[in-house]
């Protein structure tokens, strides 16, 4: 059973293959088919997108919405990142192991690429 409410990465990609990323707490549907965060409902790509795996179902716009990891490499390409106030914290102490950061709210992350 997937979780209902977890932290994710979530980058938008509609103007490229760099776009402003957050770190924040989303909420799957009942189904786990769509997500929403920040008053959007976001739906799988299903495969067809180019380095993007959801879409906005109101703009159309394309993102890269995944779960967090340890060692914060996150992006595909490195990128600015900001956390939620209200899950930075739990992001640092809990996801990364580095409570000495929790009061960090933007870094640069490394990209797979």
């Amino acid at each position: 059973m997937k979780p209902k409410d977890r932290i994710m990465y979530i980058e938008y990609k509609g103007e490229g293959l760099i776009g402003p990323a957050r770190i924040g707490l989303v909420h799957f549907s009942k189904s786990g088919k769509s997500i929403h965060y920040d008053g959007k409902t976001f739906e799988t790509l299903s495969g067809r997108g180019y380095k993007a795996n959801y879409f906005d179902v109101e703009t159309g716009e394309h993102y890269w919405i995944s779960g967090c990891r340890k060692d914060g490499m996150d992006a595909l390409y490195n990128s600015n990142v900001s956390i939620d106030e209200d899950i930075r914290e739990e992001y640092w102490c809990q996801i990364r192991s580095q409570p000495e950061n929790k009061d960090i709210s933007q870094f640069r992350a490394k990209g797979k690429y």
